[in-house]
């Protein structure tokens, strides 16, 4: 089975997969997080938040077990009641509507800017009992990882495995969409120049210890990788980014991708777009490129920092503010090539920010929600 190198909500994916595996075993206390409502809780905004947006004049942010909260002022929040206890891991709006997708596939839809909310989709991974592991698709159950809405009618959602769907109806019905083509199957006799010959991985003679070839080292290009986000640019045009550095574009709305590559072959965990054709990637590692041209061709940005750059959100004439782990804000004003740092923020590993004010910023993340003002 290939790995699970994708984030999403800082490694509560593999507590998903074991609670999905181990239903079978045991299911007297197991309860569906798919149909079980969330919890209401008093310190939510103190938990796992992963996502924040603006919806008119308030502000609504997600996180894990079904949170959704709601705030005037980016300070104080209240939780509103949804009927799944999933993870959410990103959330998108146009005007009133919002939506929020997560584990599971679930997608739940707010038409009143978040405080009533109805599940669209849930595809559930199910039990072992149910399933041959060997034949399961694996993006049954795969988190969805980022949503986009061009327009109230009109919206994308990516995630793990390659799941990509749209809708142009606002969401009462999600259609796959082809980003990355799976890898075509081979015959079982036929030779495959990508696979490591029996002599590639046998121990030399003479020698006990295990020798590797050239092809087993060989970092190659993902045949469905995992889709970490997805943006939209002012010419209209699409892009998303994923692991091993694998990113594509659409400037037919989504109906036809393009494969493009970055110069890193580490995941890309999040996409700003801008005015024309300019995008801004940033992941693993400090990593962060920039591109003029919808990502035919990247430079790579100044981070002076290793740390993974997890969210991110777009200021004025090309600006940008990057957070990321150990609780790093990454700030580039407009006229500036560097993203400059901060690393006192109390935050710890933040997923999430949006500007509050010119000089104050949203940040969300694993203690939850709270401001911040780079200096």
């Amino acid at each position: 089975m290939r790995r699970q190198g994708f984030r999403f909500a800082f490694g509560l994916a593999a507590c998903a997969f074991a609670c999905a595996s181990s239903r079978a075993a045991d299911t007297s206390n197991w309860i569906d997080p798919v149909g079980a409502p969330a919890e209401i809780l008093p310190l939510a905004a103190n938990s796992l938040t992963l996502a924040v947006v603006k919806s008119g004049d308030h502000y609504i942010a997600v996180g894990g077990r079904g949170q959704i909260l709601l705030s005037n002022d980016g300070k104080t929040w209240k939780q509103s009641p949804v009927q799944t206890r999933t993870t959410f891991t990103a959330v998108a709006t146009v005007d009133a509507n919002v939506w929020a997708v997560g584990h599971e596939g679930v997608i739940a839809h707010s038409a009143d800017g978040g405080e009533h909310w109805e599940i669209q989709r849930s595809d559930p991974m199910k039990a072992d009992a149910e399933t041959n592991e060997a034949t399961r698709d694996p993006q049954q159950g795969a988190p969805l990882l980022s949503v986009l809405f061009t327009s109230a009618q009109h919206g994308f959602a990516v995630g793990a495995y390659s799941l990509a769907l749209r809708t142009d109806d606002g969401g009462t019905h999600w259609q796959p969409m082809i980003v990355a083509a799976p890898a075509a199957k081979k015959d079982a006799g036929a030779k495959n120049d990508d696979a490591i010959d029996d002599d590639d991985t046998a121990p030399a003679k003479g020698n006990d210890k295990m020798t590797f070839s050239d092809k087993e080292l060989k970092i190659g290009e993902e045949a469905t990788p995992h889709l970490n986000a997805i943006a939209r640019t002012g010419s209209g045009a699409l892009i998303i980014v994923g692991e091993r550095g694998s990113a594509f574009q659409s400037r037919d709305d989504g109906a036809t991708w393009k494969r493009i590559q970055l110069p890193y072959d580490g995941s890309m965990f999040g996409v700003i777009g801008y005015e024309n054709d300019h995008v801004l990637a940033y992941g693993l590692r400090g990593h962060a490129y920039e591109s003029g041209d919808l990502g035919t061709q990247w430079a790579e940005v100044e981070t002076n920092t290793e740390l993974s750059l997890m969210g991110g959100a777009a200021l004025p004439d090309g600006g940008a503010v990057i957070v990321g782990a150990n609780g790093i804000v990454l700030a580039r004003l407009h006229g500036h090539d560097q993203l400059h740092g901060f690393i006192d923020t109390p935050a710890g590993i933040i997923a999430a920010t949006l500007p509050l004010s010119s000089d104050t910023l949203l940040i969300a993340g694993e203690n939850g929600l709270s401001t911040f003002q780079p200096h």
